[in-house]
């Protein structure tokens, strides 16, 4: 083949894409970290304004049966990412990134406007809200499945940590943020916390389809459906245990002993089990079982489930912390708690979005390994200093700790999506992308059931015996006094969580508050009555969940040493054919590849 003319660009090589502009690298940029924001501040954005949204709704969050609702509405759009995530990415490398990216974006837009019209109350209403969550879900995982892919795509590689970095800085700041934005929006109206979405979403759904453009290749195949089937059967199995498992059972503060629970727990275990050996024989697996050869992978994604797990966890225990203990004591009213922890919050925020673009820059530079562990081990320090510090802590130490746990998540966040995603070949992106939110997603719901169950543990063993004589202390009858006490722990941890003073709702079907004195009432349904009485008992439970976290953090960082050295390995597949080569050739070069 001669060279082109002086002057002209050289022709197109069959089966590849030519390179895109700089301009589009920072558009395909800005749009994705757009999506990316959006779906993460929806995880999250529900935890601060649940209380109004019961209120709105009108369900009572104490009532037996409720638990559920509640659990549904934080777990199910986690649940939903989990199970989904790989096999959009997946879908994304056969048909176009761009084209389920922009889809995603569609039918994101479109749950948000159906969530904000709940047309029903009570339960009827909590159903609608947790249906079109899982909707919106699909939406989310349809963006953040692609957009990692197609940022890999549109930059350089010495550009990539940077961009991947902004990326995972904007999922994870859309997290943080979203336990600020939802205390704001919900003291308005709990319906805005989902009305944010909408002129947002119909501004980036048309940007994105007038906008991007595939430059990546399609890797064809077909949907591995057992494959599909087994793990997402299995790991709802899961998730659905944890929720009954939280919940009381025969007596008992949790329902780990339920056979229901026992069975979930075994046939999800067996299908996951059931879908690794599938994965090992059919053609085109769900998820490529030879990535995890890659080091980089292996333990990237590793540390990544340990920091997702640990993250999750102290998000729902600083909120606990914040709304129903400390803020009550310093004077907030409850109605005002979800608002102030969300601002009291905001060092969390502030760490993490000052650390995340400096360090996906500086692994571009220097490699994600030293970053990365640093960063899992200043994760897991600050969860020792937490440990410490006494239920009625002074501010400023509690910011400093939030801000440097913030901080630590920056820096390990980037760096590792950089190393995760520069180890796999350009055609596998997407499933990679994929298999990375997997593990990030599962990881952020598991971490509601194994840190609820080591609180309600901790909450266990003092917690009846101090409600019940603090009661009679201020003349509640001991009858009265001894069945209150006698409620399950977990009706006064998801109290403590919503911001509701649960005394006069446990008294009043008794009657025991008309007989009392106006003293003896105003004391027990005052600020202070309920968070001195559960302090003690509750921090026994944070000894416990912040000693489990700082285990996972040191998990993380022996896992992100393990990753090895150096920069991210260079994607084999990028490698263009040889003009001469015949178009045969070079497609069994591809499937090689793959």
């Amino acid at each position: 083949m001669t060279d082109p003319p002086a002057g002209q660009p050289a022709p197109a090589v069959p089966g590849t894409r030519r390179p895109p502009g700089d301009g589009y690298k920072w558009t395909a940029l800005t749009n994705t970290t757009a999506a990316v924001f959006m779906s993460a501040l929806d995880g999250s954005i529900v935890l601060i304004a649940l209380p109004a949204i019961f209120r709105g709704v009108h369900l009572d969050p104490l009532a037996p049966g409720n638990i559920a609702y509640l659990l549904w509405m934080i777990m199910g759009y986690r649940l939903v990412q989990a199970v989904l995530v790989v096999t959009v990415g997946r879908m994304g490398d056969m048909y176009g990134r761009v084209r389920i990216y922009n889809s995603g974006f569609a039918v994101f837009t479109l749950a948000s406007i159906l969530l904000s019209f709940d047309p029903f109350d009570g339960g009827h209403g909590a159903m609608w809200l947790i249906a079109w969550r899982l909707v919106q879900a699909v939406g989310g995982s349809m963006l953040t499945a692609n957009s990692a892919a197609i940022l890999t795509d549109a930059f350089p590689e010495e550009q990539r940590g940077f961009a991947l970095g902004v990326n995972q800085v904007a999922g994870l700041g859309g997290m943080f943020i979203g336990l600020v934005a939802g205390g704001l929006l919900s003291a308005w109206d709990w319906r805005a916390v989902f009305w944010v979405n909408v002129p947002v979403g119909v501004f980036f759904t048309v940007w994105a389809y007038r906008t991007l453009r595939e430059t990546g290749r399609r890797g064809g195949g077909r949907i591995d459906w057992w494959g599909n089937i087994t793990f997402a059967v299995g790991l709802s199995a899961v998730l659905i245990a944890i929720t009954f498992g939280l919940q009381p059972y025969g007596g008992h503060t949790m329902g780990w002993t339920d056979p229901l629970v026992e069975g979930l727990i075994a046939g999800g275990l067996a299908l996951l089990a059931a879908f690794v050996a599938i994965e090992n024989r059919v053609r085109a697996p769900m998820i490529q079982l030879s990535l995890f050869r890659q080091r980089a992978f292996t333990f990237g994604n590793l540390a990544g489930l340990a920091i997702s797990i640990g993250r999750g966890g102290m998000q729902f225990v600083l909120i606990i912390w914040l709304q129903g203990i400390w803020l009550p004591l310093h004077g907030y009213d409850y109605a005002d708690t979800p608002l102030w922890a969300g601002i009291f919050m905001l060092p969390l925020t502030a760490g993490f979005l000052a650390a995340g673009p400096v360090s996906g820059h500086l692994s571009d530079r220097f490699g994600s390994r030293g970053l990365a562990t640093g960063g899992a081990v200043l994760f897991g320090a600050s969860f020792l200093g937490l440990m410490l510090l006494p239920i009625d802590f002074s501010y400023w130490i509690f910011a400093v700790l939030i801000a440097l746990n913030g901080i630590a998540s920056g820096m390990f966040a980037s760096p590792n999506s950089s190393s995760i995603m520069g180890s796999v070949p350009a055609p596998s992106r997407g499933v990679a992308s994929g298999m990375r939110a997997t593990f990030q997603n599962s990881g952020t719901a598991v971490s509601i059931g194994v840190f609820f169950s080591l609180m309600i543990a901790g909450l266990a063993g003092s917690l009846p015996h101090t409600l019940t004589s603090g009661l009679r202390q201020q003349g509640v009858p001991a009858h009265v006094a001894t069945q209150v006490g006698g409620l399950p722990p977990v009706s006064s941890l998801f109290a403590a969580q919503l911001g509701v003073n649960p005394v006069r709702h446990l008294l009043q079907p008794s009657g025991a508050l008309a007989h009392l004195t106006p003293a003896q009432q105003q004391t027990l349904t005052g600020r202070e009555f309920f968070p001195t009485l559960i302090a003690g008992p509750f921090h026994s439970g944070l000894v416990i969940v912040f000693a489990f976290g700082a285990a996972l953090a040191f998990l993380a960082a022996t896992a992100s040493l393990l990753r090895g050295a150096g920069r991210a390995a260079k994607a084999t597949a990028t490698r263009i054919p040889r003009p001469a080569d015949a178009p045969e050739q070079a497609r069994a070069r591809e499937k090689r590849d793959l």
